[in-house]
């Protein structure tokens, strides 16, 4: 490698230490000096170019998550179960808050259907656009219609412990070959590993990587959303904010408010607007340091 380039993605960081997979093979690496004095810290997911075995450029970032590192992904994978544990609207809504925020495409896919309804999230979420898959394993055609969903994308997977994360993933590509048990401490999961994130290639292109769980979800760990801000990550406001009658309207509770008339008629989803409220008075609350 002495005196050439290559560029390829960091699929994992640790101790200084940085994994390099391009079309040449994977590399182990350390990063120049000169990105440390430029506050530059090179992240899972980033496109680098190597010069003699060295990281020496980081391509700009389309998107980035702070914990665990995560950069340019190109959709956030919520996983939820009908039942056992049972749907979180508010946690799920914080979520995809975020990924409308941060431009990745959120996409959903339902598990546990054979044990409850999945109507409800279908409909409330496909209902606005969001991508919404059901994973059935006794089809194989709802496990390919995940494994093309994921084909070729950089992934991120979220979901509450025991939404059946583990069993998903096994059944997508079995090549990962890890055991149900461990599966999400070895992507990531667990007290001390989110600092360590990781990417994991499928067999069929593409790459996963793992979130905490929505149990240990913390606005803050993904992006603070100022209240101004918020309206936009719903998408179904879009069209409606621009007529309300007062120009500071919060889509809170106002009378001329397009978003609450919307709310009347039916054509905006209740729970989806109460989690709106609940995180536009967080947002409010939210400290000047905080927004930095």
């Amino acid at each position: 490698m002495a005196g050439t380039q290559l560029s390829g993605i960091i699929t994992k960081c640790l101790g200084g230490l940085y994994t390099v997979e391009s079309p040449d093979g994977i590399y182990e690496c350390k990063a120049r000096g000169v990105f440390r004095s430029k506050g530059i810290s090179p992240s899972v997911g980033d496109r680098v170019t190597l010069t003699d075995g060295v990281i020496s450029e980081v391509e700009p970032r389309r998107n980035f998550i702070i914990r665990p590192p995560l950069a340019n992904l190109d959709q956030l994978i919520f996983v939820v179960s009908t039942v056992s544990p049972a749907p979180n609207y508010l946690i799920l809504d914080k979520f995809i808050a975020v990924a409308e925020h941060k431009g990745i495409a959120p996409l959903i896919i339902i598990t546990k259907t054979d044990l409850g309804d999945a109507s409800p999230i279908r409909e409330i979420y496909g209902g606005i656009g969001i991508t919404v898959l059901e994973a059935d394993y006794s089809s194989p055609q709802s496990i390919e219609a995940v494994r093309q969903a994921l084909s070729g994308k950089i992934s991120a997977f979220t979901g509450n412990s025991g939404a059946g994360k583990s069993t998903l993933l096994n059944a997508v590509d079995p090549t990962l070959d890890i055991p149900t048990a461990e599966i999400s401490r070895k992507l990531g999961r667990g007290r001390h590993t989110t600092r360590h994130a990781q990417l994991y290639k499928l067999a069929e292109g593409g790459y996963i990587a793992d979130t905490p769980g929505f149990s240990t979800f913390e606005t803050g760990r993904y992006d603070v959303i100022r209240k101004e801000e918020l309206a936009d990550c719903f998408r179904e406001f879009d069209g409606l904010t621009d007529k309300c009658q007062f120009r500071d309207c919060s889509h809170t509770c106002e009378k001329g408010c397009a978003v609450v008339e919307a709310l009347g008629r039916g054509e905006i989803s209740p729970s989806r607007h109460e989690s709106y409220c609940a995180m536009y008075e967080e947002a409010r609350l939210l400290k000047e340091w905080e927004l930095k």
